[in-house]
């Protein structure tokens, strides 16, 4: 049997899987609650491992895992370091019960909501409405290039969009089989994949030739590749893409929504140790298997990275799994892992922009709009926001650009006036506009350059080029700017009338 019909069979059965659950957890999918957050009857286990799945994608795999350890060798694992203990385990400690709390007590399905009723403000909701919608576009699509590059590496695809494609069609049969309940259960079973894969890839990676062990880390340890100096900039680079990646989870609609959907607070709590796991193992074990990545990378095999242009570290990782000699077998299980992590967010984004617009613009704008077409414009929508994903991915700029625009956006705007509003009652409309506004306008800058460079065919000068890559760093400016210009101004202006005083809950 060939080794592609081995990996196109071990794919096949876990689609079957994923299609069972959909069908089996779908016919318990009738309200709009059941569509968005589950009826609010996630457990720990299931609430823990859908966010840590829709964290994890290959984005992280092979996105930031490769382009960490080839910019900055074992010194990259500090990101995953920074995804345990910051984006996962102070995470669920600071915002998982209180966020739960609230949103049941106010009965909320998205972030918008949230802060139209702790802000007062109808006009705060239209717009992170379409500031959610627009930018969480970006990466979705970089979920694509990452399962892209896997494909074109491993499967021998000439091109990304054949995997794509099947990947897209894949997402928006969990979304219109029933919503929020089968991609929690899917993504438990996917989680437990995940678990269980890394655990075998870390093995098989440490046995391959190249590393040989321990004993291999430690004399890479000791060249400029394996641990080199880093200089200021280095260190800031290293910095921004612990702090974006880490913190930026903390103001992304899509993740905060997991804690809607937790049962009760004895579940919220038991959260916090399953998903800090979960995240060492998976986060931790990724980035310090693309920290070995310079182990592989011999003079011919660089060349043939080079030859997909500015985008190559986005290949490193897959090239790495193809020199490893990994067992077909394995490989397949690797796929899966890959499949599983990446079509768990693309399924928790696209949910999360989705059922954001329906049922907090157009039913802000009609707010007599029955369940029923409610339930069914969400799925419309999603299958646009799948296409239009789809369409972005396929445009050539690297993984890490995509994700860092988005993030930075919207976390960037967001992140303060819910993080805030959690724990002091003196955070008012005014501070949390002022916070929105500050996080926006610098997050969006290298964006709006990285825009230039497109319409100019790519050929705009070095400059645009530059700032259309600091994305990360951007991004951690916006975040903690935003947070002290939202407090600053919520001090200075004082209580607002109208201010709605829910963040003692």
């Amino acid at each position: 049997m060939g080794s592609n019909t081995v990996l196109w069979g071990t794919i096949g059965v876990y689609i079957a899987l994923l299609v069972g659950v959909g069908i089996a957890a779908g016919r318990s999918s009738k309200s709009i609650a059941d569509l968005t957050v589950g009826g609010r009857q996630a457990g720990a286990w299931l609430s823990a491992l859908s966010y840590g799945t829709a964290y994890f994608s290959a984005v992280m795999f092979v996105g930031y895992a490769g382009s960490a350890g080839y910019s900055f060798g074992l010194w990259g694992i500090l990101a995953g370091l920074g995804n345990v203990v910051f984006g996962t385990l102070l995470a669920w400690l600071v915002l998982a019960r209180r966020t739960r709390a609230i949103a049941a007590e106010l009965n909320l399905h998205t972030m918008p909501e949230f802060l139209e009723k702790r802000y007062d403000s109808r006009a705060m909701k239209f717009f992170a409405c379409v500031v959610i919608f627009i930018f969480l576009i970006p990466y979705s699509a970089s979920v694509y290039k990452g399962l892209g590059s896997i494909a074109r590496v491993l499967l021998g695809f000439e091109s990304d969009r054949t995997f794509m494609i099947i990947i897209a069609a894949l997402a928006a049969l969990l979304l219109l089989f029933g919503g929020y309940l089968v991609q929690a259960r899917a993504d438990f079973i996917q989680g437990v994949i995940m678990m269980v894969g890394i655990v075998m890839l870390i093995l098989y990676v440490l046995k391959a030739p190249q590393v040989n062990w321990f004993s291999g880390i430690a004399e890479y340890a000791k060249t400029d590749a394996g641990l080199p100096k880093l200089d200021g900039k280095q260190w800031w680079a290293l910095l921004s893409l612990v702090l974006m990646t880490s913190f930026g989870t903390w103001g992304l609609p899509h993740m905060i929504q997991k804690y809607f959907g937790i049962k009760n607070d004895q579940q919220a709590k038991r959260g916090i140790f399953i998903s800090t796991f979960f995240a060492l193992l998976v986060a931790g074990g990724g980035y310090f298997i693309g920290s070995l990545c310079h182990l592989f990378l011999d003079a011919k095999t660089q060349t043939e990275l080079e030859a997909y242009g500015k985008t190559f570290k986005d290949y490193i990782v897959p090239t790495m799994l193809k020199l490893a000699n990994i067992p077909t077998v394995l490989m397949g299980v690797v796929l899966v892992l890959l499949l599983a992590a990446s079509v768990s967010t693309l399924c928790s984004v696209t949910l999360t922009a989705s059922s954001t617009l329906v049922l907090d613009f157009f039913k802000g704008l009609r707010p007599k709009t029955e369940e029923k077409a409610l339930r069914l414009g969400t799925k419309l929508v999603c299958l646009a926001f799948i296409a239009v994903s789809f369409l972005v991915a396929t445009s050539k700029t690297p993984i890490l650009d995509l994700m860092s625009y988005s993030w930075g956006i919207i976390s960037g705007s967001f992140l303060a006036p819910y993080v805030l509003s959690l724990y002091y009652k003196g955070t008012n409309k005014i501070g949390a506009w002022a916070g929105i506004a500050t996080g926006f306008v610098i997050a969006i800058i290298p964006a709006i350059y990285k825009m230039i460079d497109v319409f100019q065919n790519n050929d705009a000068s070095q400059g645009i080029k530059t700032i259309a890559g600091y994305g990360t760093q951007f991004a951690v400016v916006a975040m903690a700017s935003s947070v002290a210009v939202c407090l600053l101004v919520s001090v200075i202006t004082g209580k607002v009338q109208g201010k709605k005083n829910v963040a003692a809950a």
